[in-house]
């Protein structure tokens, strides 16, 4: 009778989906999940905007693609509240702008929702328009709403009272501050600082790569050149912005894989900790940075900054999915760091220092599949989600990048007893001790590979291990001593 009684007593409770029910936005997500396929269909998403308006961009970009709802980052606090609400008998409707196709899907997965209120192609149900829908529907009082933000307010003057979540201060002064100060039922707090989300979304730590640009300058024996390394450090700079703009598009387009993964789903858009539309506004932000700083410099850094772009973009739309090509294309893009770095400083390359980096870096790129494979075994998974590797894949890896990381040693031997260390170096022989050191580090990474210790970014891995710092200030006094 208890649980009768209350669900008399409370009306039907409407549930917004973007930003509320999940913390991530239905449009984009599916649009992400369109431009994966083909990015050209962005000029033919904007055509749908201006001819059909925004109801009837979401039909057809819902009509063309698949959302897996269980791969979104629901909000378990509220959904364990609503769970709690149907328990006791109360009428819980999902009510959205969403394409009402993928409404449908998420309020089957999430199985708690009576109904389902919708866009449907010609209406976008959204502020006032969702208000009128479900006043017609529940009348005027005759529901509680659960939203998110401003828009949410009109809807929410036409309710009995609100459930707000995760709503950013300025809103919450709102809802007390009215002329009729909205009741406030429940609230469920805004978790996570976005300014952290955004730093981690930039991932600075993979900055340490771009140090490849300030290398040829260091082989040359130029550091005391100041406008070239002023000039090489801008680069730097411009290769890093640069980068972090593409990890943010990269993330976007990869949210379903990531969200599979053990560490990966703790990213940022992942998790639902940065909105997409923050990304989407961040990378070109930060491409036209890079820019605007490369516009300083010579222009082989532009070209090869301009090829590190495309193929970046070209490795996130498709290549990361090709069997064996991604780690060629993975080793190329270290690789370009050091050839615009020679651009920047204006420095002739080295045809040694080439070599040993392409077998170096592909040494590293077998390094990460082979991580997130052994991962996955360790799972008792047996593909990776969006990429071209299965499981018994492993031991092949294994001896290319074993094979590989012995070449670049070989390579760095070869140039040892070449003719062409001796214009830069007063003591060569001393230089042999490197060879000892890089035949350590690469058995030792791919050791700690085998034994499912690697981090499945090997450059973190380095940063962090300190026997690889140990011998990284080994190699740096054996140079200081060879010079």
């Amino acid at each position: 009778m208890a649980v009768e009684a209350r669900a008399l007593a409370a009306p039907p409770l409407c549930v917004d989906l973007d930003g509320t029910l999940i913390r991530s936005d239905v449009l984009l997500e599916s649009l992400l999940l369109l431009l994966k396929r083909n990015p050209f269909y962005l000029f033919l998403a904007v055509f749908w905007l201006f001819s059909r308006g925004k109801a009837g961009l979401k039909a057809q970009i819902a009509a063309r693609v698949t959302l897996n709802p269980a791969a979104l980052p629901y909000n378990k606090d509220l959904l364990a509240w609503l769970k709690t609400e149907r328990v006791h008998g109360r009428e819980l409707w999902l009510c959205t702008a969403a394409a009402e196709k993928l409404a449908m899907a998420v309020a089957e997965h999430v199985g708690l929702f009576d109904g389902v209120i919708a866009s449907d192609g010609i209406r976008n149900l959204a502020g006032q328009n969702k208000a009128d829908q479900l006043v017609e529907r529940f009348g005027r009082g005759g529901f509680d709403y659960c939203g998110n933000e401003r828009r949410d307010l009109a809807i929410w003057r036409c309710a009995r009272g609100a459930i707000v979540v995760n709503a950013a201060p300025a809103l919450e002064r709102q809802l007390s501050s009215a002329p009729n100060p909205i009741t406030v039922f429940q609230a469920f707090p805004r978790t996570g600082k976005k300014i952290r989300a955004m730093v981690r979304a930039l991932r600075p730590h993979q900055w340490a790569k771009n140090i490849l640009v300030l290398v040829p300058l260091f082989a040359a024996h130029r550091t005391g050149d100041l406008p070239a390394l002023a000039d090489a450090l801008l680069g730097l700079i411009a290769f890093s912005l640069c980068a972090s703009s593409v990890y943010l598009l990269n993330d976007m387009l990869d949210l379903e894989a990531d969200r599979a993964h053990t560490r990966k789903s703790k990213r940022p858009f992942a998790a639902g900790d940065l909105s997409l539309a923050t990304g989407l506004a961040l990378v070109p932000a930060l491409l036209g940075s890079a820019v605007l700083i490369a516009a300083f410099l010579p222009e082989k850094f532009q070209v090869w900054l301009a090829v590190y772009y495309a193929l970046t973009v070209a490795y996130s739309f498709g290549l990361k999915r090709l069997l064996l090509v991604d780690a060629v294309a993975l080793a190329g893009l270290y690789t370009l760091r050091i050839i615009a770095g020679a651009g920047a400083a204006t420095v002739a390359l080295s045809f040694w220092l080439l070599l040993f980096s392409v077998f170096l870096f592909l040494s590293l790129a077998f390094v990460k599949r082979y991580a997130e494979l052994d991962a996955l075994r360790r799972q008792q998974r047996l593909q990776a989600i969006g990429r071209g590797y299965h499981v018994e894949d492993l031991a092949v890896l294994q001896s290319f990048g074993t094979a590989s990381g012995y070449l670049s040693v070989l390579v760095l031997a070869l140039y040892i007893n070449s003719a062409d260390i001796l214009p830069l170096y007063h003591r060569p022989k001393v230089i042999w001790t490197l060879c000892v050191v890089m035949l350590f580090w690469i058995s030792r990474v791919w050791m700690t590979a085998h034994r499912g210790k690697m981090h499945d970014d090997p450059v973190v891995y380095a940063l962090r291990d300190r026997v690889s710092l140990l011998l990284g200030l080994v190699a740096a006094v054996t140079i200081a001593v060879a010079i």
